[in-house]
């Protein structure tokens, strides 16, 4: 074969493969393409559906409204009722299983078998279903034949009605959800206090810098990026909570626990309005969405802090 035919095989080889390039990149993509088109077409569908007056049970009633779902809602007290609700069942369960998952980490933050033996068996209430897990503690703190009510009676506290009563209902769900969720909380913790770097601690060992001292300006600075994840994780799941407080109440008693979700699901179940259902749906989005953003904003800046300071 000649120089001239080498040449002209090598280009015409060159000229086949270079379309495949050129198409991978968009075959790579398709996945992501694809999910996004999942969560699009469900979310503009339910946008649209806000915008409506519809009901399941008056078909012939439906028609173009406008603002007018979301107008009735911030001029219910009903909602203002679910909204002040849903935003203390959150800050109180991510603030407490915070505080708990931290002090959990910090116990374990030494590597030993017994350590991780005992990380890994906290680590069984998060592999129960949420829904499972408010049926077995509604069983537990049954006032009639519930584990928990016994122990209760034990301390001079008889007749507790847990999620029956308005005035510890709140009670009964945070402390169900600080049961499964905590363990989530504790094992992102104890990975970053095992991932930080030990030659800060060592010195301040060396110079007898007291502990608080050490807890205070060494460990939560250097550990506050796995603090905001985790609590945004937490703020996420929490404000959009539906399993826990349905199984053990049903948004009950009366509308004591009646959050986002638990309302959404009423209006379109048991009142068929699917318009008053999407709006509120999208109202919970768009809180959700501020929320998330003020976080993300909060851990760039300390990520960006911590590479400065590197």
């Amino acid at each position: 074969m000649t120089m001239l035919q080498m040449l002209r095989t090598s280009g015409r080889v060159d000229r086949k493969a270079r379309p495949r390039g050129q198409i991978l990149p968009y075959v790579l993509s398709l996945p992501a393409l694809l999910v996004c088109v999942a969560i699009l077409v469900p979310f503009v569908t339910a946008a649209i559906y806000s915008l409506q007056r519809y009901r399941l049970n008056l078909p012939y009633l439906r028609g173009f409204i406008g603002l007018q779902n979301y107008i009735d809602f911030l001029s219910d007290p009903a909602f203002w009722n679910t909204f002040r609700i849903s935003l203390t069942y959150t800050a109180l369960t991510v603030v407490l299983e915070l505080l708990l998952g931290l002090a959990i980490a910090l116990l374990l933050r030494r590597p030993s078998r017994f350590h991780n033996a005992v990380s890994i068996a906290l680590l069984l209430p998060l592999m129960t279903a949420p829904a499972i897990a408010a049926l077995m503690w509604k069983l537990m703190t049954n006032p009639s034949f519930g584990i928990l009510s016994y122990l209760v009676s034990l301390f001079g506290i008889n007749d507790f009605k847990w999620a029956s009563d308005p005035s510890t209902a709140l009670f009964t769900v945070v402390l169900v959800d600080i049961w499964v969720y905590t363990p989530f909380i504790m094992i992102l913790l104890l990975a970053g206090l095992r991932s930080l770097p030990r030659q800060p601690f060592e010195a301040a060992a060396l110079d007898g810098v007291p502990a608080s001292f050490v807890f205070f300006r060494i460990t939560l600075p250097m550990l506050a990026p796995y603090i905001i994840t985790a609590s945004l994780f937490r703020l996420l799941d929490s404000i959009q909570q539906f399993d826990i407080i349905y199984a053990m109440t049903q948004g009950g008693p009366g509308d004591r626990l009646m959050v986002f979700q638990v309302q959404a699901y009423l209006e379109f179940f048991q009142y068929t309005n699917v318009g008053r259902s999407t709006a509120l749906l999208m109202i919970l989005w768009l809180i959700t969405n501020i929320l998330s953003n003020i976080f993300i904003k909060n851990w760039l800046r300390l990520r960006a802090r911590a590479h400065h300071q590197a």
